[in-house]
């Protein structure tokens, strides 16, 4: 990982999440721009085969100090063409996203390189398109061997703690209700988004029970039209 060591800020308001979930560090909270209800986080994947960055946030550099002790960052995947307006100029790793929306991710960021299918990488992260929010929206599930954690951006996100959707105007309706029956059948116990509502939790823990329970939910509202 490249940085201006210039810049390098002293670590605020950020306490990595060793000591709750092993292996899973954030960055400090932002206020999305246009939602300033809600908090935007990045994520740090602490593995032996290389560290992850998951998702964006402009206010990253006070976080490089804790990702250098951890080992750097190896790659960054992003779930949206969104984050993409968050994604540090000071951090210099190699940037994937999938093909479906890399002209917008270029037109922010350099992209090192894309994807366009469900695979996986070093036998413990999967890249899970899951189109609708946007047509590149891509989820991503980390299985660490003590849990597996499903990145969801907000095509899933927590509002006041609920399970919802964000579906846009520019949104694919009928592929985010197949998105969401796919994601509906994964098994993962930790869901974490991009998006949760400001002061309140921004992970959650759940089972295949109960996640089905609640995705099952947002399916019903979103295929009677509504948006959330």
């Amino acid at each position: 990982m490249n940085v201006n060591q210039e810049k390098l800020l002293p670590i605020q308001d950020c306490e990595p999440m060793e000591s709750a979930i092993p292996g899973l560090y954030t960055s400090a909270p932002q206020p999305l721009l246009f939602a300033p209800s809600l908090d935007i986080r990045a994520f740090l994947l602490h593995r032996k085969q290389g560290n992850l960055l998951i998702y964006s946030v402009t206010e990253f550099d006070s976080n490089v100090p804790v990702v250098q002790s951890l080992g750097g960052i190896t790659r960054q995947y992003l779930n949206h063409w969104h984050e993409a307006m968050f994604v540090s100029e000071r951090v210099d790793v190699p940037l994937f996203c999938h093909e479906s929306d890399r002209e917008l991710v270029a037109e922010k960021t350099k992209v090192s390189k894309t994807f366009s299918i469900r695979h996986l990488l070093d036998n413990d992260f999967e890249v899970i398109p899951t189109p609708g929010h946007t047509s590149g929206a891509t989820a991503f599930l980390w299985d660490n061997g003590e849990h597996r954690f499903l990145f969801t951006s907000d095509t899933i996100y927590l509002k006041e703690g609920e399970w919802v959707a964000a579906v846009l105007k520019s949104s694919d309706r009928s592929a985010y209700i197949k998105s969401l029956e796919l994601l509906r059948e994964l098994d993962f116990d930790v869901l974490v988004p991009w998006l949760a509502t400001h002061g309140q939790p921004y992970y959650t823990m759940t089972n295949k029970l109960d996640a089905q329970r609640r995705i099952g939910m947002i399916l019903d509202r979103v295929q009677r039209g509504e948006d959330h």
